[in-house]
């Protein structure tokens, strides 16, 4: 009966898991539970010994809190919120509408261009997202745009910066896969390049053959005050640019780690912020202030998930998963397509930290063990499937009913939006990146070749 119960214990741990994921406990405060039953669960069927579970804190301190890699985070989040503070971000976008003025859709493409060259600053999500209501949405209804075209724009343009590096998901992702951050950093960047062109040529084809859902601006309504568009185009556009040579120039030209880097873009940063005379000290404050708000909710689910996966593992959990997937009769394409639907239908409910910090370390050991007949080199392999990952991820922030985007742009936009108009506005946005995902499965290079270029 014991023998039974041990070969019980990592199976009911994961059941208890997908339960518990939709029982609406904070998913911190879940995951600490659930590993707590089930250590105690273990040590009194003899399965591990009580001083395995009370090496769980010196796990959590040396192998979450002093990681090296994850310091890149904080600094990541603290230069995306400085961009948003000194405004540069949203120089940058009114001098792109100015200079898209006549172009077909030109209001929506400078919010997609503005969405991609923010992404590759900073990499922040929630701000992004805010920003770009704020300033573009507003304009784009009062110029008679299709409001359902606004919303999947807006929307879709925030959320690059979870695939585009600097992204804080990939320095999640590289720590909990045990794989190079500035490899994967550099995998990420076509695919991302990618998703941002595959949202202009929507743009600019439907404006092209339905004008009225997005017309063209007057051109004496966006000329600048000073009447020098090339001066502040110059100025507006340089300093994102210049946080982009510092950050991606650094790890890409092998000067810096992305540790490394992510300081150096803060420098960048407040040098910015004080040479437009924007870096004033409460200025600052609020910019720290909300950088350790968002990684004290970020590292507490990362304290729960590292709690989880080192118990699962001491009851056997991974063998359970790798036995498990090898006895499914889809062969290992099939186990592909049905980790990425599972992906895929859990963002309809759930945060990517959620995802990525309770589903990779299962889904590790799977990927380890596939044979796509050649597709991929095994080496290769991980790099692939974390890039799978983070573009089935973009789909979780534009997915009802708790895509988060979702709701930062109804929040932020307030009534000029409805929420018939949000969800109708990002169904072609997630087609899209359904279609990108399809395009790197199918692929591989789309990826890999970047890193192999400059890496090998």
């Amino acid at each position: 009966m014991t023998e039974l119960l041990i070969e019980l214990l990592p199976g009911g741990m994961f059941l208890a898991l997908i339960f518990g994921m939709f029982s609406g406990v904070p998913v911190a405060i879940m995951l600490m539970g659930i590993s707590l039953i089930f250590s105690l669960a273990a040590i009194g069927l003899g399965e591990t010994r009580l001083v395995h579970v009370t090496l769980l804190p010196s796990r959590i301190f040396t192998g979450t809190i002093e990681n090296a890699v994850l310091v890149a985070a904080p600094m990541f989040i603290f230069m995306g919120i400085l961009l948003e503070k000194t405004r540069l971000a949203e120089d940058l976008l009114v001098t792109l509408q100015r200079l898209l003025r006549v172009v077909p859709g030109g209001l929506a493409l400078a919010v997609i261009l503005m969405g991609t060259i923010l992404a590759a600053a900073t990499g922040i999500i929630g701000a992004s997202v805010v920003m770009l209501t704020m300033m573009a949405v507003p304009t784009m209804v009062e110029k008679g745009y299709d409001k359902g075209l606004a919303a999947g724009t807006v929307a879709s343009a925030g959320t690059l910066g979870i695939l585009i590096p600097p992204s804080v998901m990939l320095v999640f992702m590289g720590d909990l896969l045990s794989v190079s951050l500035g490899r994967l950093f550099v995998a990420a960047l076509v695919p991302g390049l990618l998703l941002s062109l595959m949202y202009i040529l929507y743009i600019a084809i439907r404006s092209f053959f339905q004008p009225s859902v997005a017309p063209k601006l007057p051109q004496e309504t966006v000329v600048p005050s000073n009447g020098n568009l090339f001066r502040e185009a110059l100025i507006s556009v340089l300093a994102p640019l210049c946080l982009i040579v510092a950050v991606l120039g650094s790890i890409l030209a092998g000067i810096a780690t992305p540790t490394e880097a992510s300081g150096v873009g803060v420098a960048a940063a407040l040098l910015l912020g004080f040479a437009r005379g924007r870096l004033q000290l409460d200025t600052l404050q609020d910019s720290m202030n909300g950088a350790v708000r968002s990684l004290g909710m970020l590292f507490f689910i990362f304290v729960g998930a590292t709690s989880f996966a080192y118990i699962f593992r001491k009851v056997g959990g991974e063998h359970f998963i790798v036995d498990l997937a090898q006895s499914l009769p889809f062969g290992d394409w099939g186990l592909l397509i049905a980790m990425m639907l599972m992906i895929f239908v859990m963002g309809f409910f759930f945060d990517w930290i959620e995802i990525t910090l309770i589903m990779l370390p299962i889904f590790a050991p799977i990927i380890k063990i596939m044979d796509l007949g050649g597709h991929v080199p095994p080496a290769e392999m991980i790099y692939w499937f974390a890039i799978l990952v983070t573009v089935n991820l973009q789909t979780s922030f534009l997915t009802p009913p708790f895509g988060f985007a979702l709701f930062y742009l109804k929040g932020a936009a307030n009534d000029l939006l409805s929420m018939r108009d949000i969800y109708s506005g990002v169904i072609p946005f997630v087609l899209l990146q359904l279609f990108t995902l399809g395009a790197i499965i199918a692929f591989p290079g789309i990826a890999m070749w970047l890193p192999n270029l400059l890496l090998n």
